[in-house]
């Protein structure tokens, strides 16, 4: 197998410069099922409470170390704009946390894991200079590369589940998913072009995205389970694979068939992430966001 690096050249309509965008949530109106009659849907799109703010701030970390070998400079500020971003991701799913235990769902034992995960695992390690540490280096940064490429995926659908609206889903909530997933197809690029700049090699490439697929499918059962199972007001409840099937043909999570559509795109050689979504979507949830744009319920 070659290991040239090849990619197409970015769509350049699909970039913007990158800035990071205080914004401002109150829960405390939002119910713990905020998806009213679908708790398994609400808990399983809650994971990313779980997720995010350890797996952003592991993001920001494995990127500042990487930015003095970045030459290009259109590229640097993409990436201290992608930095910006992420961390603001990071801090408003973790002020969701607290409200989640005041309605009786501590998810601390689950957090736990989660940032020994991106803490430990997946960490910083004790390695000479050289060689050694220049590997682990770069294999976070194409992991972070496949892991965008979901993320973006799941923007891109958040921004066009029109279902969750018709079932009348908490519009805070909603709005937070709809800020999040506008900004990551905002910057869905950047990562991919980071990794192209800094490495490219196509072994690399789609051995992380094996990884990182595993990975997010692991950790996503699990917290979907998690949150069932000690849900105060569903006792006994479970999670299953075919809840999550029949809830994806419904329009309330994303589709099975769309989910593994996407593997073989990541794995195109001539795959860019600019050719998926749209910016001018993006940007236009993002002008109208009320999160965004002070703060107001909408």
């Amino acid at each position: 197998m070659s290991n040239t690096p090849l990619a197409p050249a970015p769509v350049a309509s699909e970039h913007m410069d990158l800035r990071a965008r205080n914004v401002s949530f109150s829960w405390d109106a939002t119910p713990l099922h905020w998806l009213p009659g679908d708790p398994f849907a609400g808990h399983t799109i809650n994971v990313l409470h779980l997720l995010l703010p350890a797996g952003e701030r592991w993001f920001v970390h494995v990127c500042k170390q990487v930015l003095p070998l970045i030459t290009d400079e259109r590229l640097r500020a993409d990436v201290v704009g992608f930095i910006g971003q992420e961390a603001m991701h990071a801090a408003a799913h973790d002020d969701v946390l607290p409200h989640l235990k005041r309605l009786g769902l501590d998810p601390t034992p689950y957090t736990a894991q989660v940032d020994w995960l991106f803490e430990k695992l997946l960490g910083d390690r004790t390695l000479p200079p050289g060689k050694a540490r220049d590997w682990w280096l770069m294999e976070r940064v194409a992991m972070i590369a496949a892991i965008e490429h979901y993320t973006a995926f799941l923007g891109d659908w958040v921004l066009n589940a029109e279902e969750l609206d018709r079932r009348g889903a908490d519009p805070m909530m909603l709005d937070l998913l709809r800020w999040h997933g506008a900004e990551e197809v905002e910057h869905r690029s950047v990562a991919f072009d980071l990794f192209m700049h800094v490495d490219g090699g196509y072994r690399r490439r789609a051995r992380t995205w094996a990884t990182a697929f595993a990975a997010l499918a692991f950790l996503w059962q699990r917290g979907a389970r998690f949150f069932m199972e000690n849900d105060p007001r569903l006792p006994a409840a479970k999670a299953s694979l075919g809840q999550f099937f029949r809830s994806g043909q419904q329009g309330v999570l994303p589709s099975t068939g769309a989910m593994l559509k996407s593997i073989p795109t990541y794995l195109s050689r001539t795959y860019h992430p600019s050719q998926e979504g749209s910016t001018a979507q993006a940007e236009a949830y993002l002008a109208s966001s009320p999160g965004a744009n002070g703060g107001v319920r909408p």
